[in-house]
């Protein structure tokens, strides 16, 4: 089987994924000869096809039956198995690349119209001076008003070099006014970093193909701007993060752990096990981590969070994670689309599976104690998916936790307390724990 890495996104808006992903190649080969029973089962479904075709009160899409028939099947086994489409296949690669032809705006629909919401540093959209609050409503002279996202974001999109015009409504201004932009290689980031004081935080949003290199750069440019020497320590905030590539996850937790497993994976058949070290080396030198996860942190991100918690190498601070503990294979289907198909569960380095439990932090710390407001920021966690696994037997099954992040550092609180953790202005035994046993690696 050969084995690559995958995650999620678009011209602006973030596709969250909530898994973690393999790519398989080849062709597909019967595993089990069908029996006869099985044979019987399939010309059941002929003969209900041809009866919806030939009666059903208005004409029909065969394609559309056949596809909708297929993912009824894959849904049918649990919330992350399903069939894509070519267009959606396509829209999962480039995700997953991270890069794409297009403007480089981040955007939203309002009232039948594309609303920017921020364009990208140095991107077409930047350069050409559009702002957050613009309303774009036409794209090479047609009306946006009818479509769909989607489609007003497909019609952004497209080869490097070509050019497209918007039509753009800006308040304070009483006319609207074209912009012509050329396309240019767009590379969304999912590694965003700055210093705090001596201490360097980086959040990541997905597990993309850009991740790892990106967060070698973000540590390399912090150890600069900091001193690696002066460095007290890293916050890696991987909430809201929903997942994305296995391998990207590998490289990320190889970052911060010098030798040892990282995560296993284990499908339905003994030889299907692989077990995954680090190999790159702690870039940070053993300085004292801090991992912020919430409820909305799944899959690769708990990957992460699983394998320095285990190896003791980070504190994990936050709420429960979401509790995603499998791994889905993207099996292309030729001209027609891709499988995604879950193929195996992972484990953390100790042998835990975190599927429908998610991750337990070290350091419990919600935004909002207050109940009325508390109960409307709870992420639904995998446990209370309809048709999720179920969590190994004898495990007892947590659902989601607080996901709630606030946009104004002063009240994230739990950034302030990892902060205060790393200055040495707030003491918790388990921080004290986890930052002696990295300083001594």
């Amino acid at each position: 089987m050969n084995k690559s890495v995958l995650a999620g996104f678009a011209v602006g808006t973030l596709v969250s994924a909530l898994t973690v992903f393999t790519f398989q190649s080849g062709n597909f080969e019967t595993a089990h000869a069908a029996d006869n029973d099985t044979y019987r089962q399939l010309n059941l479904f002929g003969d209900v096809f041809e009866r919806v075709r030939a009666d059903y009160v208005e004409p029909t899409d065969d394609s559309k039956l056949v596809e909708n028939a297929i993912n009824g099947m894959l849904t049918s086994l649990d919330p992350h198995s399903s069939y894509m489409n070519p267009k959606n296949f396509r829209d999962m690669q480039v995700q997953t690349r991270g890069e794409f032809g297009g403007l480089g705006i981040e955007v939203t629909m309002e009232n039948g119209v594309v609303k920017v919401v921020t364009p990208i540093d140095d991107t077409p959209a930047s350069r050409a001076g559009l702002r957050p609050g613009d309303y774009i409503t036409h794209i090479d002279g047609k009306p946006i008003l009818g479509q769909t996202l989607s489609d007003a974001v497909d019609k952004m999109r497209g080869p490097v070099n070509t050019v497209v015009t918007l039509s753009v409504v800006r308040k304070g201004l009483d006319e609207p006014f074209d912009v012509k932009l050329t396309r240019d290689v767009i590379t969304i980031k999912s590694v965003k970093f700055h210093r705090e004081g001596d201490i360097g935080y980086v959040r990541i949003t997905t597990f993309n193909e850009q991740t790892g290199e990106l967060l070698d750069e973000a540590i390399h440019t912090l150890q600069k701007q900091i001193g690696a020497s002066r460095v007290k320590g890293y916050i890696l905030d991987l909430r809201n993060n929903p997942g994305g590539l296995l391998d990207q996850a590998i490289a990320v937790s190889g970052d911060f752990i010098n030798e040892g497993e990282i995560v296993s994976t284990r499908g339905r058949h003994p030889e299907d096990t692989q077990r995954y070290n680090a190999r790159g080396g702690d870039l940070t030198g053993g300085k004292p981590v801090i991992v912020m996860v919430n409820g909305g942190s799944a899959s690769a991100s708990e990957i992460v969070a699983g394998a320095l918690q285990d190896h003791r190498r980070a504190t994990i601070l936050g709420t429960r994670s979401f509790g995603k503990g499998s791994v889905q294979t993207i099996i292309p289907l030729g001209s027609d689309g891709a499988l995604r198909l879950t193929t195996a569960r992972y484990y953390t380095p100790s042998g835990h599976s975190i599927q429908a439990k998610g991750i337990e932090p070290d350091i419990q710390v919600e935004q909002n104690t207050d109940p009325k407001s508390k109960k409307r920021l709870l992420i639904t966690g995998e446990a209370e998916l309809p048709g999720h696994l179920a969590a190994e037997e004898g495990a007892k099954e947590i659902a989601g936790s607080d996901s709630f992040v606030p946009t104004d550092k002063k009240d994230d609180k739990q950034l302030l307390y990892a902060i205060d953790l790393l200055n040495g202005v707030r003491k918790d035994a388990a921080f004290k724990s986890a930052a002696a046993t990295a300083n001594a690696n």
